[in-house]
């Protein structure tokens, strides 16, 4: 097996995008990393934060039968980490790109082979921020439609946006938007690769009844060190 391998590679309204893998020979191990321009979007190597996203996401949440949302595919280490628990009744992940779907449709992926045949998977390409904006719903059809999770990994931070769209939805105006979707007691995550934002965590206060920002971190084997990101959970009261 050659040590680089690019699995595929497209052009996209906010830029080439590109699935890679390749050999760290200082681990031993097959690294899959996702290019935006040339920005590193994700890498296999560290999908701790992404994977602790879902489980502190979920772990706010009471209840059985549990409908779920994830905003953002990309390596897919949040929606199969949602599907381990055994309340989640529907999972739909929201990817603005079809080929990052694509991916994951032809199995290009196999720390996570089997997330998109999940009969509990829907994978549904639109833009996230479009639809929590036009009060669209998560479910075709049917806006009126709430979940009891969104749980959202597709910018940097709320302040470092991969398109000036996203903006919008990190202010106030945004989060009280996203309300709209959310049940009784549901609960909003949301990844950030910088430290917790105080600014935004009085955002998310003031709009939810409850918002905390969890530190997370991980061993760095590339640096020898350690590196942390950021789940930020807010709460919608069980009498809205």
């Amino acid at each position: 097996m050659p040590l680089f391998e690019q699995l595929d590679a497209a052009s996209t309204p906010m830029g080439p995008i590109s699935l890679r893998r390749r050999r760290e020979l200082t681990l031993d191990v097959d690294v899959f990393e996702v290019k935006l321009g040339d920005e590193f979007l994700m890498s296999s190597l560290f999908p701790v934060a992404e994977i602790e996203l879902a489980r502190l996401g979920l772990g706010a949440v009471e209840g059985r039968r549990l409908d779920v949302v994830v905003g953002g595919l990309g390596l897919g280490y949040t929606a199969r980490t949602v599907l381990e628990d055994e309340r989640v009744a529907s999972l739909t992940v929201v990817e603005a790109l079809p080929q990052v779907v694509s991916w994951h449709e032809r199995q290009l992926l196999p720390e996570v082979a089997g997330l998109a045949s999940d009969p509990r998977t829907r994978l549904l390409t639109a833009d996230f921020f479009a639809l929590v904006r036009d009060a669209a719903g998560f479910a075709p059809g049917r806006p009126e439609d709430r979940v009891d999770a969104v749980l959202l990994d597709i910018d940097h931070t709320p302040r470092h946006v991969l398109h000036p769209s996203h903006a919008s939805f990190y202010a106030r105006d945004g989060l009280r938007q996203l309300l709209r979707s959310l049940r009784p007691g549901g609960v909003f995550a949301l990844w950030s690769d910088d430290p917790p934002d105080e600014p935004f965590l009085a955002d998310l206060r003031a709009v939810f009844d409850d918002a905390t920002a969890e530190v997370v971190d991980f061993p760095n084997p590339l640096i020898g060190g350690r590196s942390a990101n950021t789940v930020y959970v807010a709460r919608v009261g069980d009498g809205r």
